[in-house]
């Protein structure tokens, strides 16, 4: 097991992931990519090569969102058990499961899909913001 964790850092996690989600859901990419470092990588897609920085970040992000233009559907992501590893240079690991909900107008949400999300969390400056994340997708075990 590791070390624990301050309470004050896990909410600081929290925060940091509920403001980067919401940005996500409601569709300010640009902000969303803007959590990431200049040499950020997101690994969103299994076999393809992570996009690097927030420009790229950015692409990838309205690439996949194009399958939803025109479609009613709201994304919500929720972040559950959140496991922080804090690092010897201030960085964070955090593995953390998220379900995708999908919620059409009159109908029921669904869950589109399980993943665990691996981050390393930067901790420098005045905000925190992600070296790196890979998506793994629980279908695909």
């Amino acid at each position: 097991m590791s070390a624990a964790v301050s309470s004050e850092l896990y909410a600081q996690v929290q925060h940091f992931y509920a403001r980067q989600m919401q940005a996500l859901d409601n569709g300010r990419l640009e902000e969303h990519a803007g959590t990431f470092t200049e040499d950020g990588s997101f690994a969103l897609t299994p076999g393809a090569e992570p996009a690097v920085g927030p420009g790229a970040i950015l692409e990838e992000l309205r690439a996949f969102m194009k399958q939803f233009e025109g479609n009613p559907t709201q994304l919500r992501h929720y972040f559950n058990q959140i496991v922080l590893d804090p690092q010897e240079d201030g960085s964070i690991v955090s593995t953390v499961y998220a379900l995708i909900v999908q919620t059409r107008p009159q109908e029921r949400p669904e869950i589109g899909v399980s993943i665990v999300l691996h981050d390393v969390i930067d901790t420098a400056g005045d905000r925190f913001r992600l070296r790196s994340r890979a998506v793994g997708y629980d279908q695909a075990a």
